[in-house]
């Protein structure tokens, strides 16, 4: 039963994880699942149940901001969505099997071990603020994977290419596969996929993962909403403080370096992953 201080703990989560999420293009859920499970004691289903409909949220307050702000490319992260869902449909189905075999310690040690892999790409850039030297090939000029945006913290236009499109693709998917698995919008697939395999700016990462996970965790959703894994009325204390925490994100993320962003999404990925892993080894209550 969610008490009237619990519901106040639960919407002070909520709004950090959207907060974060929006910044960092992870979606919320990334964060939210952890503190769900960690610190409320929420079992793992109903946490990543309830992280994955927050995510919806958190795409849905980020998103138009960031379309409005010319951040978000619609036309890439559109291309991209066919991995995604693909990947989402197939992770979900494998997340009911591990339930079913009451294996679920396995996923917050997957998802530890994702949360920590998915920060290496960052390390190699964490001082870069734009791709430079960028040539687009044969993807880019047929699927027109270019943009310009202007950056706040940089105060010029900034113009961009996306590359090796396949290779997106698979990232994709992968993500979505994780996003499924894990009850989360897999942000942090998307934003690697972009930054790293697409060499697209890390704005711009940002913004279109937020556009896109919305999409793969509505794909997700009704999977899980007919496995019984999430709960209305813990959700219902989640939504108005990831949606909150986002808006509020989508005011400062032009205007921060790039690094500083990057520096952010590590620091979190890993506290959160080491505290997962040390969960489903039985370390931590």
């Amino acid at each position: 039963m969610i008490t009237p201080l619990y519901s106040i703990e639960i919407f002070v989560a909520a709004l950090l994880a959207g907060l974060l999420g929006s910044l960092t293009g992870l979606g919320g859920g990334v964060v939210l699942t952890p503190v769900l499970i960690l610190f409320l004691g929420v079992p793992i289903q109903y946490a990543l149940g309830t992280s994955l409909i927050s995510t919806i949220a958190t795409s849905s307050g980020a998103a138009s901001a960031y379309v409005k702000d010319e951040l978000s490319n619609m036309r890439i992260g559109i291309s991209l969505e066919i991995g995604t869902t693909s990947g989402a449909i197939v992770g979900s189905l494998t997340l009911y099997e591990i339930e079913r075999l009451h294996l679920l310690n396995i996923i917050a040690i997957i998802f530890g071990a994702v949360l920590i892999f998915s920060t290496f790409p960052n390390f190699a850039k964490m001082k870069t603020e734009v791709p430079e030297g960028v040539k687009p090939d044969f993807f880019t000029r047929k699927l027109k994977l270019m943009g310009t945006y202007y950056d706040q913290a940089l105060k010029r236009d900034v113009k961009y290419v996306g590359r090796r499109y396949p290779l997106g693709l698979v990232g994709m998917f992968i993500a979505g596969f994780m996003s499924g698995l894990l009850g989360i919008g897999s942000g942090a697939f998307k934003v690697l996929a972009m930054d790293f395999m697409m060499t697209l700016p890390f704005k711009i990462s940002t913004a279109t993962s937020n556009f896109m996970i919305g999409v793969t965790a509505a794909t997700s959703s009704g999977l899980y909403w007919s496995f019984g894994f999430i709960d209305p009325v813990l959700v219902a204390s989640t939504i108005p403080g990831v949606l909150l925490g986002s808006l509020i994100g989508t005011r400062y993320l032009n205007r921060l370096m790039s690094r500083r962003l990057r520096q952010l999404f590590t620091v979190v990925l890993i506290l959160l992953g080491v505290q997962l892993i040390l969960r489903g080894i039985g370390v931590l209550p």
